[in-house]
């Protein structure tokens, strides 16, 4: 009877332990696949890394900047447009559509 308890112990031990498997090289170290998602995820995020575009840059105009600066300096800086980006409407409800 103590003979199967044993053999009964030393099963579950070696399943218990066949569950602490690690994937680790013989050194050590992780699996060069260690971190792969975090790496795609990341990659996932850069649309283009080495992009090429047709013109050097925004058009400018020197002529300009060197306006906006003068005011800058001289306190007279133009307010921008008031841009709205919602509309309100008003108007009445008569509720049912019947006057009491």
């Amino acid at each position: 009877m103590n003979s199967k308890r044993g053999q009964w112990l030393a099963l579950a031990a070696v399943t218990l332990l066949a569950a602490c498997d690690q994937d680790v090289n013989s050194t050590g170290t992780p699996p060069a696949a260690f971190g792969e998602a975090n790496r795609q995820t990341m990659m996932a995020q850069v649309v283009d890394p080495d992009p090429v575009y047709d013109d050097a840059g925004p058009a400018t105009s020197a002529g300009k900047a060197a306006q906006a600066a003068e005011r800058y300096r001289k306190d007279a800086v133009k307010r921008p447009d008031r841009v709205r980006s919602t509309s309100v409407s008003s108007g009445s409800s008569t509720g049912s559509g019947t006057n009491q």
